[in-house]
């Protein structure tokens, strides 16, 4: 992603903050403020990993490893439509209710979830086209790897989020006290979510790339079909 997009993307998210900032101060929806805020701290790392850039490698490490602990709040957003229930669409008849503030509460959920999982997608793709690009850039099969892997540990993330609140920022304050739960949490149930979880994430990751690749295939040959003007002159 070029440094225009990005800059396009910083802004858009701001704007969106101040919004949900000023309409969301109260409960029971002011969770997405916080929540948005943390799904796009990944979204801002992808930013500054690419094949080439950051050259220190240590420095490469920092970020790629700060990313990991804050991106399983990109997809976790995905998560807090289940709250779309305390907003009580339905009437008495099973109807859905036309109600303003419902559907403006509705809008911003949604568009927090689909703003934030869409570019945090894009960085995930981003970060382990990195990786395999600096160690591996000849290998087929590293990057779809290590897309599972890193979507399987955003699914333990959200997990651990949603179910145990452990927030990341608490696990840079007091990370030993987590340590037990953390041990503790594995059973039938939990394995099954982050399955189901892991399916969400490569589904959409999937689906993204298919699009991408449509859309840059079909970029190629428009090109082709456009010859140069200075081939034209050659021939003339």
């Amino acid at each position: 992603m070029n440094n225009r997009k990005a800059w396009i993307i910083r802004i858009c998210f701001v704007t969106w903050m101040i919004l949900l900032w000023l309409y969301l101060k109260l409960p029971p929806f002011n969770f997405l403020i916080l929540n948005t805020f943390l799904a796009y701290i990944p979204i801002e790392l992808s930013f500054h990993i690419n094949s080439r850039e950051p050259k220190n490698s240590l420095l490469f490490w920092i970020i790629l490893i700060l990313w990991l602990m804050f991106y399983p709040n990109t997809p976790y957003l995905l998560t807090d439509l289940f709250h779309l229930s305390l907003l009580s669409p339905y009437n008495v008849d099973g109807m859905l209710r036309l109600n303003n503030t419902m559907w403006f509460n509705f809008t911003l959920l949604l568009v927090s979830a689909l703003f934030s999982v869409i570019i945090g997608t894009w960085g995930l793709d981003q970060i382990s086209g990195s990786i395999k690009s600096r160690y591996a850039p000849k290998s087929k099969w590293l990057k779809p790897i290590l897309v599972i892997i890193l979507t399987t540990l955003s699914s333990v993330g959200i997990f651990i989020g949603r179910f145990l609140r452990i927030h990341t920022v608490y696990l840079f304050i007091t990370p030993m006290m987590f340590v037990k739960p953390l041990l503790d949490m594995w059973n039938e149930k939990t394995l099954v979510f982050i399955f189901l979880l892991t399916f969400v994430q490569l589904v959409l990751y999937s689906c993204l790339k298919f699009v991408s690749f449509d859309y840059q295939t079909q970029n190629q040959i428009t090109s082709k079909k456009i010859e140069n003007p200075e081939d034209k002159l050659l021939k003339k």
